[in-house]
């Protein structure tokens, strides 16, 4: 009794429900698509990191990317099961709901036929007809008699149709089975591979922390090159906020001198600069047109902005790193990006004027203003712009150098948004 009252609310949440699936799957797809694409980037990396017979810290971080997307590749081969599972018992609701109506219509025929059969002597057709007491009598017989045989020809016809609909539906469970047997074999083969990827990572884990005092002294090398990085990054931007400010304060009307005219309220010309948002604070670093339209381009495209090399992967993460079961960590103030080569080209990320070209010993940095964000490429063995240019999205501005092992290229990217250091990840495209 309870199902019977449930049926027709279940049978409504399937018409709901199997609407999306077809949609749902293409993302899906589409989704583990993209995974692969850059597990096998990474592979290509991890491969050649590998040949060099020495456990790195890049090849772990190379090891936890790829776990992290072997992980993304298997929920999203969960999600499509649970999805064909929910066809496939949404379907069976609909067989059950065609047969309790094919049953229905079975057993009205039935008595259609029975009725018919019991009392065929007076409703023979002739006899019916011409027992009519006058001719309008006849017609409404002959009408009658023409649409009780529809009625009959409709009641074949529609358990016809029935009898179709769940041979159809019964193919199509046979069809969803079979799919879901097919993304189950690739689940097993996926979980299998993170089990030795997992494997791969305690043994690169163990090695390290035997040589835990070795790496010890790469990172307090690496944290004193990323103190004089950000050193340097400081005071670039500081020297052009101080410009800004200047310019700002040479523009200002002295004291004593007529305010100039609001050109909103009828007068002549200032060249005063109208905030596009009232709400956001000014700063220094808005003071012009360019700023502004900077500012408002690369605030538009976070989490669309092109990545600085292509075929490149986040080894170090913004933040704190650790690696695990050992002591080792790091504050990163940007991310790394790891290429399968050195003396890749490393490109701007978007429009903006280069403010800065250093040397910090073992490579090259450029800082790119783009209005009150800046970006700064670092460990470069060659810059190919200039101080004071203006760049384009896209546009090459140097060469990645070797990674910290010496095991392929890297650049180190840092974004600051005036003089607050952000993580750039969330920014480029994914």
């Amino acid at each position: 009794m309870v199902f019977r009252l449930l049926l027709p609310l279940l049978l409504l949440w399937a018409t709901v429900a199997t609407a999306q699936p077809v949609n749902e799957k293409a993302t899906l797809e589409a989704e583990r698509k993209e995974i692969q694409r850059e597990l096998n980037e990474i592979q290509q990396q991890y491969d050649q990191v590998k040949s060099q017979k020495k456990q790195t810290l890049s090849q772990l971080n190379l090891l936890n990317r790829k776990i992290q997307l072997q992980e993304r590749y298997l929920n999203s081969i969960n999600r499509e099961i649970r999805n064909i599972e929910d066809n496939i018992y949404l379907s069976e609701l609909e067989i059950y709901r065609l047969n309790k109506q094919l049953d229905t219509l079975r057993v009205q025929y039935a008595r259609s036929v029975v009725y018919a059969y019991r009392y065929r002597s007076n409703y023979d057709y002739i006899n019916f007809i011409f027992s009519a007491s006058n001719f309008n009598d006849a017609l409404k017989r002959m009408d009658y008699l023409r649409t009780y045989r529809a009625h009959r020809e409709k009641q074949v016809a529609n358990i016809e149709d029935h009898q179709r609909l769940i041979a159809a539906r019964q193919k199509e469970q046979l069809v969803r089975k079979e799919e879901k047997s097919q993304v189950m074999t690739v689940q097993a083969k996926k979980v299998d591979e993170l089990g030795q990827e997992r494997k791969q990572k305690d043994a690169v884990v163990n090695q390290l922390k035997s040589k835990e005092r070795e790496f010890q002294k790469q990172i307090a090398a690496k944290k004193k090159r990323d103190k004089e990085l950000l050193s340097s990054i400081n005071a670039i931007v500081k020297r052009e906020i101080e410009a800004a400010r200047a310019k700002a304060k040479a523009a200002a009307p002295k004291t004593g001198d007529p305010k100039p005219a609001d050109k909103g309220a009828g007068g002549g010309g200032g060249s005063r600069r109208i905030d596009p948002n009232p709400t956001s604070k000014p700063t220094y670093l808005d003071l012009t047109a360019r700023d502004v339209e900077l500012n408002s381009g690369f605030q538009n495209n976070r989490g669309r902005l092109p990545w600085p090399v292509d075929n490149g992967v986040v080894t170090s993460n913004f933040g704190p790193n650790k690696i695990e079961n050992t002591l080792l960590t790091f504050d990163n103030p940007g991310i790394s990006i790891s290429t399968p080569n050195s003396g890749m080209s490393v490109k701007a990320v978007f429009d903006g004027d280069v403010i800065g070209i250093f040397n910090l010993g073992d490579g090259m940095a450029v800082t790119i203003r783009h209005g009150k964000y800046f970006t700064t490429y670092s460990n470069l063995t060659s810059v190919s712009v200039s101080k004071g240019t203006a760049v384009k999205t896209g546009q090459s501005i140097g060469k990645t150098g070797r990674s910290e092992e010496g095991d392929g290229g890297q650049v180190d990217l840092i974004l600051m948004m005036e003089t607050k250091n952000i993580d750039p990840k969330p920014w480029l495209r994914r």
